[in-house]
């Protein structure tokens, strides 16, 4: 077990100074009779941030419990601050895919940061980025970047707002965008319905224009409509694939009405290959919005598209995009080094993988008799856990059980595995999960699968 006191991980404080002492530790000898727990660390969180937590699922509010606080990660594993290791299937929700602390990203960032860390004036390296997108991606004749996929999410619909002059925007049903007030919607009972405020502060107002139509269905569009945005693999309500004809179908209603289809592929853009989802599917959006892996695990965003359509924003056109941290010279040097080593052949050994993993939990499954479904695209993961069929949308993903995820999330935590703390997430697998790290996942899945079996 890795533990360190007297100054903590990462030098960051963790210790109980009045341990320490008693113990008669040093900072050369400590043996981590001093380290603070995660308990008493979430306690000091909650005492200074709402709910502990930074981004509201990682409180473990939908699965019982208190979170486990990182201190550091390398390849595969997470180590907490009480020095417990972690087979770690959260990478960051999907950010991290050549494995935690890859030598390529640390040098990258180091190297960036001796230069400074933001300027406030263009980059070669943002520019270098940009066209690594395009080249990558040839639907993005030009790319723009910002801080987060939510920031991408909202700039794509003000741009194809202030590109076609409508105010209607077609979402669907399990689908997240970010938190972005106008994609914040929730359906009403009508197959096809204006938006209602999915949370509380955002005013009916802010999704009045925002149509919420069910998933893997081809909604009827009009003349109002300036876009629709869609996960072309919806990878927020567990993992569900597109039927055939559903994203072809989406790409000639917005042609024949005029609207912009915009992909969001925070998710899947550099995860199911170089090229994305829409070069795996073969359908082309308009608009493409990014995050996570182009930032090599550092906070990031971009929208890409076509030149009609991003030249309307400033200072070319009149819809109005700005950022300070936009394009910073950190994140774009580690998206830069990630990027350049995401060759096919890793991408095909990446997709054997998630395949490894999918095999591995199904046959923990099926041994101990739990009723489970574990779809892939590609190298993403799903689960569902029930005698359901594999879910095509929202309404059949939510027959999930979220009582038997919850036993089975803890199972795997005592067994030492990180799933994200909620029964619809993506389960991600990156370079740092090679096959000796994926035999002792198995055998930890098929303990923790007895587990939830005989209780």
């Amino acid at each position: 077990m890795v533990r360190r006191g007297c100054g903590g991980f990462a030098l960051i404080p963790l210790c109980d100074p009045v341990r320490c002492e008693a113990a008669g530790c040093t900072a050369a000898t400590c043996t981590g009779a001093g380290v603070a727990s995660n308990d008493e660390l979430f306690e000091r969180s909650l005492a200074a941030i709402p709910g502990g937590v930074n981004s509201s699922i990682r409180a473990f509010r939908s699965v019982g419990g208190r979170p486990y606080l990182v201190a550091r990660a390398e390849g595969a594993l997470v180590w907490d601050v009480e020095g417990r290791e972690y087979i770690d299937l959260v990478q960051s929700y999907g950010a991290v895919i050549l494995g935690h602390a890859h030598p390529a990203i640390t040098a990258a960032v180091a190297e960036a940061a001796t230069g400074g860390t933001s300027y406030g004036a263009p980059t070669p390296r943002e520019m270098k980025l940009a066209e690594a997108v395009a080249e990558r991606v040839p639907s993005c004749e030009r790319v723009r970047f910002m801080n987060s996929g939510t920031e991408a999410t909202s700039t794509a619909v003000r741009l194809a707002r202030g590109y076609t002059g409508r105010d209607r925007v077609v979402i669907f049903h399990g689908n997240f965008h970010g938190a972005t007030d106008a994609l914040l919607a929730a359906g009403g009972s009508g197959v096809a319905t204006l938006g209602l405020p999915g949370t509380a502060g955002v005013p009916a107002g802010a999704v009045a224009e925002t149509m919420v139509v069910p998933y893997n269905q081809v909604p009827t569009l009009d003349a109002t409509v300036a876009a629709v945005i869609v996960e072309p693999v919806a990878a927020n309500m567990g993992l569900v694939a597109p039927v055939p004809g559903f994203l072809e179908g989406l790409r000639a209603e917005c042609d024949r009405v005029g609207a912009v289809l915009v992909f969001d592929e925070v998710i899947t853009g550099f995860r199911l290959g170089a090229g994305g989802a829409q070069h795996r599917l073969g359908v082309t959006p308009d608009l493409t919005t990014f995050g996570k892996v182009i930032g090599g695990g550092l906070p990031i965003g971009a929208v890409g598209g076509r030149a009609d359509i991003m030249e309307t924003l400033s200072p070319l056109g009149p819809v109005f995009h700005a950022g300070t941290l936009a394009g910073n010279p950190i994140a774009t040097a580690a998206g830069l080094a990630a990027l350049g080593l995401l060759t096919d052949d890793v991408y095909a050994e990446l997709e054997r993988r998630a395949q490894r993993l999918a095999d591995l939990l199904n046959a923990a499954f099926a041994d101990a008799g739990v009723q489970a479904k574990v779809p892939r695209v590609g190298t993403l993961v799903g689960l569902y856990l029930g005698d359901g069929d594999t879910p095509t949308d929202f309404d059949a993903a939510r027959t999930t059980d979220e009582v038997l995820f919850a036993r089975l999330f803890h199972a795997m935590l005592a067994e030492g595995v990180a799933m994200a703390p909620g029964a619809y997430e993506a389960l991600f697998v990156g370079l740092g999960h090679d096959d000796v790290v994926l035999d002792r996942l198995a055998d930890r899945a098929h303990r923790a699968a007895m587990t939830i079996a005989a209780s």
